[in-house]
């Protein structure tokens, strides 16, 4: 009775975002990175962040080099970052926000542990297509 409770009380996830279940039964949302003529595809994390920027999708993006480690974005509105650890010291091929600027951070890089940055996902393979030089426009959907 409690774990149908706690169903109808965390709602229903949004019908257009489609979801894989992980190995612990979670839902995760699939997601894909249209860069040019290349398609790469990702992973979100079953998080309020994570869940947060999916509902943000469709998004069309510039991306731009930050410290020769990853690439940033502006982000429309800020993301609900409840629960989420206060740091985190991100991979390559994490996708991340960074909650003191708003930003979408894509790490190409690793990184020391950082202080408002939550990890919103991860690419599912490599993720040459986004290491170019200048200003990378790519346009994030959820994955078919």
């Amino acid at each position: 009775m409690a774990s149908l409770l706690a169903a109808l009380l965390s709602g229903p996830a949004p019908a257009e975002t489609p979801h894989t279940s992980s190995p612990e039964g979670t839902a995760m949302t699939r997601i894909q990175l249209i860069v040019g003529g290349e398609t790469l595809s990702a992973t979100l994390d079953d998080t309020p962040a994570g869940r947060d920027f999916a509902a943000l999708l469709p998004l069309e993006l510039s991306l731009t080099d930050y410290h020769a480690t990853e690439k940033i974005a502006d982000l429309p509105r800020t993301l609900d970052t409840r629960g989420a650890p206060a740091k985190y010291a991100p991979s390559a091929g994490d996708i991340t926000y960074y909650a003191p600027w708003g930003n979408l951070a894509i790490f190409y890089k690793p990184f020391q542990s950082s202080r408002g940055l939550v990890r919103l996902g991860a690419f599912d393979g490599p993720i040459d297509a986004l290491l170019r030089d200048g200003a990378i426009a790519v346009r994030i959907e959820a994955a078919e």
